[in-house]
């Protein structure tokens, strides 16, 4: 079944809304606060170890009910009902999108073009949990007899992003294995990861739906050089394992069939860490824990089917960025985490985000009047208050900005963590009330500073305020947590693209630029010359002066 085709522009609601826009833009978020002591109460939603408070936001109840109205009016339900089933939403590339069947419980029945892919799934999982045993155990070991030490992940986009940013932000939980991630064409970053690394005690992964992916076939072929200056072609299929639906290249670059872990088209590449993508995870943190990520992940899957729109995370944050995004036309939404074990948080965001919904063409193929996908950036705080946040505070533009923080430390350094979560709290009062000229003058005055003083630096100091966050504030940093938080922006993306009247889940706009690569590779490489703009062609000739 096609997903519903409703350009939101046309709908009442999104009329009534550009009519409660213009009625409500210059209110201060602080006056909403003084008038309603309950507001607080009113929008925060509490689920499991989610405590999410957005009342810090330019709306009003009535905001709320119009973004709820457009949800409805646009046929969100019955999008998500196809999007769980196995419908394929992906219509461009006519795929089903069901990275969240990899996550169902093993009991559970999702039907693919007829077949259910739920047992074909549970025969994966139960593949990577006998492997990660087997090398986390020293069961399975290296051509001289050593068991594992380290594991190099060799991937691009999602074959990258999703594993790298996951064993990262659960690195407290890491086992004794070393997990290393390849993924930048980059010559000199390959060279700087193999020299960390011992050939008999290190354990490849490459992952390629197709194997034919130009930057990871690169890579994979230079370790495997270099692995075969001390090992054989023979050890090959003891060191190498492959992510892959494309038997036949794998087994020519010299993997045994038994080292390979199946793929399915119906999962999006920036979605697919909850795969066999996701091996390295389970092989860095043990299967356990790989399993607890999935199922947090599966709560969240629970919560957006079943939860009422209203109360609904991913759709409440979904609506509140459509709001900011068409009708004030903030371009950009920061998320910024306090913990810095979520520091490769917003790289993989970007892609899931950016890629799903940067989209100029609407269902029907016409192009889009109206703005899609917003710009996603951030660092970990408090990293990120003494670097861009003067942007965010005292800048022209309107940033929306996701909190997230835990309620509890890892290590329990009680001390650290007040001063930690005394920030992300203070920077969302902050960022709510501002600081007004009176307020400012008074504190001058207490400090004596003298009246020309006050009246040269008082415009500088002022802070307008009335500037809207979300904060997700989450009990601890788990793989259930993080499992539940990823699998909440996916769902929020999903909702986006239904509402844009988009197609979420192609990605036609990466293509060009390989094609035009590949191209201009074989002309490098052959000395000979195509036609180009003049810049095009003096940047080539720059940098064959060089070979």
């Amino acid at each position: 079944m096609k997903l519903p085709a409703v350009n939101p522009t046309q709908t009442k609601s999104w009329k009534a809304l550009e009519n409660h826009f213009n009625a409500i833009k210059e209110v201060e978020m602080s006056t909403l606060f003084s008038e309603d002591s309950s507001r607080a109460e009113k929008f925060t939603i509490k689920w499991e170890d989610f405590y999410v408070d957005y009342s810090k936001n330019r709306i009003t109840e009535e905001t709320m009910q119009l973004l709820l109205d457009l949800a409805d009016e646009v046929k969100l339900k019955e999008a998500m009902a196809s999007y769980f089933s196995g419908d394929a939403i992906n219509h461009t590339e006519n795929r089903a999108v069901l990275h969240t069947a990899l996550r169902a419980s093993a009991s559970s029945e999702v039907f693919v073009k007829g077949e259910n892919v739920i047992p074909g799934i549970n025969q994966v999982k139960e593949k990577i949990k006998d492997f990660t045993q087997r090398i986390v155990s020293g069961k399975q070991i290296g051509f001289t007899g050593k068991p594992f030490t380290d594991v190099v992940n060799i991937g691009v986009g999602g074959s990258d992003l999703g594993p790298a940013m996951v064993v990262d932000s659960l690195r407290y939980y890491k086992n004794h294995l070393n997990a290393h991630f390849i993924s930048n064409i980059d010559g000199d970053h390959i060279n700087e990861t193999l020299e960390e690394l011992n050939p008999e005690t290190t354990l490849f992964v490459i992952v390629s739906k197709s194997f034919s992916t130009q930057e990871t076939l690169a890579n994979a072929n230079t370790v495997k050089s270099w692995f075969l200056k001390t090992g054989t072609q023979q050890d090959i299929e003891k060191h190498f394992v492959a992510v892959s639906s494309n038997i036949k290249k794998v087994k020519a670059f010299g993997i045994h069939q038994d080292n390979i872990f199946a793929m399915w088209n119906w999962v999006g590449g920036r979605f697919s860490l909850w795969s066999a993508v996701g091996l390295t995870i389970s092989l860095s943190l043990g299967f356990s824990n790989f399993e607890k990520l999935l199922l947090g992940a599966q709560k969240m899957d629970t919560h957006f089917k079943t939860e009422d729109f209203k109360s609904n995370i991913p759709v409440v944050l979904a609506l509140l960025s459509v709001w900011y995004n068409n009708f004030f036309k903030s371009e950009t939404e920061a998320v910024i985490a306090y913990s810095q074990y979520l520091n490769k948080l917003t790289s993989y965001l970007q892609q899931g985000i950016m890629e799903s919904n940067g989209k100029g063409v609407d269902r029907t193929g016409k192009p889009i009047q109206y703005q899609t996908g917003t710009i996603i950036w951030g660092e970990p705080g408090t990293n990120s208050q003494h670097a861009f946040f003067q942007l965010i505070h005292q800048g022209t533009k309107l940033i929306p900005v996701d909190f997230i923080g835990f309620a509890q430390s890892l290590y329990g350094n009680q001390a650290h963590h007040d001063k930690l979560i005394s920030n992300y709290v203070a920077q969302t009062e902050a960022l709510l009330h501002g600081k007004k000229k009176a307020d400012i003058i008074k504190d001058l005055e207490a400090k004596n500073v003298a009246q020309e003083t006050i009246e040269r630096i008082l415009p500088f100091k002022v802070f307008k305020g009335n500037k809207p966050t979300n904060s997700i504030f989450i009990n601890k940093l788990t793989p259930g947590s993080l499992g539940e938080l990823l699998a909440m922006y996916e769902h929020k993306i999903f909702v986006q693209g239904i509402i844009w009247n988009i197609y979420s889940y192609d990605q036609y706009g990466v293509e060009l630029g390989k094609q035009l690569a590949n191209t201009i590779l074989s002309e490098i490489k052959e000395e000979k010359t195509s036609v180009h703009d003049t810049s095009t062609s003096q940047l080539l000739a720059h940098y064959k002066s060089f070979k």
